[in-house]
C-alpha cells in the first residue's frame, strides 16, 4: 500500500464510487470517477495536501485535506 495520504485518499475515492481502472506507469494507478466520467492518475506516494485535493477535484469531490 502507499504512503502519506494515499490510504485515506483511496478510501474517499472508493466511498464516492470511483473505481480503480488499472496500474499506470511507475508508482501511479489510473482511477475513474462516475461523477465527472473522467480518468485520472493517483500516485502511491501522495504526501502533499495540495496534490490530494487536486485529485479529489478531478474526481468531482470537495476538498478534504
Amino acid at each position: 500500500m502507499g504512503t502519506g495520504l494515499y490510504p485515506k485518499l483511496t478510501e474517499l475515492l472508493l466511498a464516492a464510487g470511483c473505481q480503480f481502472e488499472r496500474q499506470g506507469k511507475g508508482s501511479h494507478e489510473i482511477w475513474s470517477s462516475p461523477i465527472t466520467r473522467k480518468k485520472f492518475s493517483v500516485p502511491y506516494t501522495v504526501v502533499s495536501s495540495h496534490t490530494a485535493n487536486g485529485i479529489l477535484k478531478l474526481a468531482g469531490l470537495p476538498k478534504y485535506f
